[in-house]
């Protein structure tokens, strides 16, 4: 990346944070007021020591007038204290409230992306992001805006009373600086690129430890702990010598800005002791203007300190905007249409969709219609595009005008929320909450009383085998419902859909861990719990959709056949190798 463009996107970034700035400006001037405070007050100790130097050479000094240049010189530093503890409480506490805003700013984006953001996005580079990024864009807005205001402030203010001493010593005392600039100049490059490395070696690290735990079971399953912990050691390996690599870079900052105020140091003291022997200065001056050289040292030795903390706070805020500026790939329409009341009817008109990435497209040419209050059968093998329609209808990817028709409305002219809240979508990944049974349950309609949460139960075949839970529906069932069984979870997760009372139930073949004859009893009762609503219900298996209205037959993306089941069997011979071969299978279990 050029300078240029590397400018561009620091300045782009930094508009993610300029909106707090604005926010909290008079507690960030007010801290700011306060370390101008302190270093106006920290300057004013060296004016009292020469006072008191100069009185003692002259052989004019008192018990009295010593006391009361040691009381001035304690009420600065009590002054010094107090202004300290606000700078402190205002400044740091406006980096916290930058955090805290930016990170809910980034959690709500988060919640507006759709699902071609996060397959392309790791979740541990998200978690990442939310923790290790953030913590460092509040390291520069916090302790990095402190130093460099306070090196500025303090560098000016001393060079001022050093060059009110003596300009021609204070000019020598600055010899060495420009060496520190360019320094400077040229390694904060380097600081940007090898922290841009941690933090995404970070990432890695995060994302690996996250799947790791949560396919525990299957890692212990197959004896593979050693594998996996030598894949954690090799990457925690590589983060470490990422940052070692950056610790080169900052290590080098840091000594060679306290080696340029020591030189500084030494010819001041060279050449001011010269100008003491000859009387252009006071023992006094001298003394005023060493004092005055140690608080500049501070500022040239917090350069590399702070060009690190901006550099990693930019870095971070850059990983951060990218993510910030991504938009989703789904957009409500400009002036969305109505819902039109009623039972939902779908009407699929040359329906086309393929991935991006993907040469074959997963669904092409599909045209058929779902009537109101029809409970519709989906089959075909994997990979034919059943879970694509489930995934379209559900608003998850966007589609081509005049595909999808919801009503007689294009999908497309609806707002995503509109649609979206007439769908009670179960997929095939099954997601639980680690929560009690009831929560899960209940988590699209908090408000349900306790007999809809058990009578969308009993239509799902699971009420009893929640009852033989240690607390029943208060039971916890763990993270991911760890404690339950694929057929269990999947129950429990059709019975949150029920409860949610939409006019479209979308069942993404969530039934694959039942046995056929519970599942064939849950699509049996769906009939009579959604009398009028509309329910698609896709299904690897053909023998529990047999009494549905109309099954459709998908193969390669595309719609091969459709009607009832007896239709089917006597004319579409996919559909009949399928169920033959399956009942076959059922025959040899049994």
């Amino acid at each position: 990346m050029t300078r240029t463009a590397a400018g561009a996107k620091g300045a782009s970034s930094l508009g993610l944070v300029r909106p707090f700035v604005r926010q909290y400006s008079p507690r960030l001037a007010g801290g700011l007021a306060a370390l101008l405070a302190v270093d106006l007050l920290q300057l004013g100790i060296p004016r009292f020591v020469k006072k008191a130097v100069d009185l003692l050479r002259e052989g004019a000094a008192s018990q009295m007038a010593l006391a009361q240049i040691a009381l001035a010189i304690f009420l600065l530093a009590l002054g010094i204290a107090g202004c300290r503890f606000v700078w402190r409480y205002l400044i740091l506490g406006f980096s916290r409230l930058v955090e805290r805003d930016l990170r809910d700013d980034f959690f709500r984006h988060l919640l507006t992306l759709d699902r071609p953001f996060f397959q392309k996005k790791p979740v541990g580079e998200i978690m990442a992001l939310a923790t290790n990024d953030l913590a460092a864009v509040q390291l520069a807005g916090g302790m990095g805006l402190v130093a460099c205001a306070d090196a500025a402030i303090m560098g000016i203010a001393a060079l001022a009373c050093m060059a009110y001493i003596n300009p021609h010593l204070t000019l020598i005392a600055v010899i060495p600086m420009p060496l520190l600039a360019l320094l400077t100049r040229v390694l904060s490059a380097r600081l940007h690129r090898r922290f841009l490395k941690v933090q995404e070696q970070f990432s890695h690290l995060t994302e690996f430890a996250r799947s790791t735990i949560t396919g525990i079971r299957l890692l212990k399953a197959y004896t593979q702990e050693g594998p996996q912990a030598e894949g954690f050691n090799r990457l925690g390996r590589q983060y470490q010598q990422d940052n070692i690599r950056l610790a080169r870079v900052h290590g080098t900052l840091f000594p060679i800005s306290g080696l340029v105020g020591n030189v500084s140091l030494l010819l001041a003291i060279f050449f001011g002791g010269r100008l003491v022997i000859l009387g252009t200065i006071t023992v006094g001056d001298f003394v005023a203007f060493i004092s005055y050289l140690y608080m500049l040292t501070w500022p040239m030795m917090a350069v590399g300190w702070v060009v690190n903390l901006f550099q990693r706070g930019l870095t971070s805020l850059g990983r951060l905007d990218e993510v910030m500026t991504a938009n989703p790939t789904l957009a409500d329409p400009a002036q969305p249409a109505s819902f039109p009341a009623g039972s939902t009817e779908i009407s699929l008109r040359n329906l086309h969709f393929q991935y991006e990435g993907q040469e074959q497209a997963a669904l092409a040419e599909v045209s058929c219609v779902i009537r109101a209050g029809e409970i519709v059968g989906l089959v075909g093998r994997s990979g034919s595009g059943k879970s694509t329609l489930c995934h379209l209808l559900a608003r998850q990817y966007p589609v081509e005008n005049g595909a999808i028709f919801l009503n007689g409305v294009d999908i497309n002219c609806l707002s995503l929320a509109t649609v979206r809240e007439r769908v009670a979508y179960v997929p095939q990944d099954v997601l639980l909450f680690s929560d009690t049974v009831a929560a899960n349950i209940a988590f699209g309609n908090p408000t349900a009383s306790q007999e809809q949460i058990e009578a969308a139960a009993k239509i799902c075949r699971i009420h009893e085998e929640i009852l033989g839970f240690s607390e029943g529906y208060q039971t916890r069932i763990g993270e991911r419902g760890v404690k339950l069984s694929g057929g269990q979870r999947q129950r429990i997760a059709l019975a949150r859909a029920l409860l949610l009372d939409r006019p479209l139930l979308i069942i993404d073949d969530s039934l694959s861990a039942v046995d056929l004859e519970t599942e064939q009893e849950i699509i049996s009762g769906l009939a009579a719990f959604l009398p009028g609503r509309t329910c698609l219900i896709v299904s690897h298996r053909i023998a529990p959709l047999r009494d549905a209205v109309r099954i459709m037959v998908l193969e390669e993306g595309r719609l091969l056949a459709q009607g009832n089941h007896a239709e089917l069997l006597a004319t579409s011979p996919f559909y009949r190798t399928m169920y033959h071969q399956q009942q076959m299978h059922r025959e040899e279990e049994l």
